[in-house]
């Protein structure tokens, strides 16, 4: 499976409780903290939801 780098590059303070929710389940708590993950379906579909607020890359 292919890994995604998911890096939280503007603040989720104005998001919506729902959106805070989706930062936390990927994992993310602080700026330019970064997390990898699976490239699965439900990754890529919070990913898209937050897009604003995330920088992505895969990792080879």
């Amino acid at each position: 499976m292919a890994k995604i780098k998911v890096t939280l590059v503007k603040s989720g303070i104005g998001s919506t409780k729902r959106q805070k929710a989706t930062l936390a389940a990927l994992g993310l708590k602080k700026m330019q903290q970064t997390i990898e993950h699976d490239d699965s379906p439900q990754v890529v579909g919070m990913i898209n939801k937050m897009k604003h607020l995330l920088k992505v890359e895969e990792v080879k």
